[in-house]
C-alpha cells in the first residue's frame, strides 16, 4: 500500500497519471483477501482512454517511477510489473471490468481484480504450479463454491484446451475438493 501511494504522490509530481487493473497474490493482500507476504503486484492490464490493453508495455512514465520507488523503499525494480499481460491477451473473464474494486492513490487509479476473477487465474495458476504452490493455498483461502470452480474451470479450458491442461485440471480440483467441503 505504502509503495502505491508512493509512486501516486510520484506520477503526480511529475504531472503524470497512470491506470492500471492488477491480479495475483499482491492484490489479494491488499484486499485483505490474504495475509502471506507477497513481492510484488502483478499488472493484468493498463487504461488508456477508457479503455483496457495489456499490461505489457507499461507507459514509460510509469516504469521510471516504479523503479524510483524501488530504490526509494527497498524493494525489487519490477515490484510492480505486467508478468501476467499475456492473460488479457487470452482474454479476462466476462464481466471482469464490472467486478474490479477501484482505489485512487493521487494520479495513479488501481482497478483490484474482484474475488471470483481471481478464482479464474488462481485455478490457472494452481494447474501449472500444482497443489503445493502459494496458488493452490491462495485458492483454498478464497473459499470457493464449486459453482464458481466449474465457471472458472470453463474459463480455463478456453485458454488452453490440450488433453494434459485438462487432465491437470482435473486433478486440481479433485485436490481442491478433498481439502475443503465444496
Amino acid at each position: 500500500e505504502n509503495a502505491l501511494v508512493a509512486l501516486g504522490a510520484l506520477l503526480a509530481s511529475r504531472g503524470q497519471g497512470a491506470e492500471l487493473a492488477v491480479i495475483g497474490g499482491g492484490s489479494l493482500l491488499l484486499m485483505g483477501m490474504i495475509q502471506r507476504a507477497t513481492k510484488d503486484l502483478d499488472v493484468v492490464a493498463v487504461v488508456e482512454n477508457g479503455a483496457m490493453r495489456p499490461g505489457e508495455p507499461l507507459p514509460v512514465p510509469v516504469v521510471q517511477a516504479v523503479e524510483d520507488v524501488a530504490l526509494a523503499m527497498g524493494l525489487a525494480k519490477d515490484w510492480l510489473n505486467p508478468g501476467p499481460s499475456e492473460l488479457f491477451t487470452f482474454g479476462l473473464p466476462l464481466g471482469f471490468s464490472d467486478r474490479v474494486q477501484t482505489r485512487q492513490y493521487s494520479s495513479l487509479i488501481v482497478h483490484f481484480a474482484g474475488r471470483i476473477d481471481q478464482i479464474h487465474f488462481k485455478l490457472y495458476a494452481t494447474v501449472d504450479q500444482g497443489p503445493k504452490s502459494k496458488h493452490f493455498a491462495d485458492l483454498l483461502r478464497l473459499a470457493p463454491t464449486w459453482e464458481e470452480l466449474e465457471a472458472a474451470a470453463a474459463w480455463c479450458t478456453g485458454h488452453d484446451p490440450s488433453d494434459g491442461f485438462a487432465t491437470m485440471l482435473t486433478q486440481a480440483l479433485a485436490e481442491l475438493e478433498k481439502r475443503r467441503d465444496l
